[in-house]
């Protein structure tokens, strides 16, 4: 795989995850009790997706081995949650509630979820190493 097809593919599952981020949190805001939790469930669903095409992609497609595929799907998880935490911050700038902004969060959210995510996306590609034999 190329540095740029790596990048590239990182770049859209983090921009993905932060769609899915922002669109169900407006969507959940908007919503009753039993609703925000269908958004929130929703949006589990859409980021586990997107973490199961790109591992599926790294493997099947590309032909990576379990650490670099890891790599790349915590990298996007990362740069995703680097979004949100943008986000976040932005929202907090603009609005008019007083709260100041949550500046760690652009350090903690990537890192919080980097981990877990690297070693879940292991978990898995070295399973599909195995079962691809």
């Amino acid at each position: 795989m190329s540095g740029r097809s790596s990048v590239r593919t990182v770049v859209l599952a983090a921009v993905a995850y932060v769609a899915i981020g922002v669109v169900s949190s407006a969507l959940a805001r908007s919503a009753d009790g039993d609703q925000v939790r269908l958004w929130r469930l929703a949006a589990w669903v859409a980021s586990a997706a997107v973490a199961a095409a790109q591992i599926w992609y790294e493997h099947y497609r590309v032909g990576s081995s379990p650490r670099p595929t890891a790599l790349r799907a915590a990298g996007a998880v990362a740069l995703g949650a680097f979004g949100l935490a943008l986000a976040a911050n932005i929202h907090s700038l603009l609005a008019a509630s007083g709260q100041r902004a949550p500046l760690l969060a652009l350090v903690a959210w990537p890192v919080i979820t980097a981990v877990p995510a690297f070693l879940g996306a292991l978990a898995v590609a070295a399973v599909l190493n195995r079962l691809s034999r």
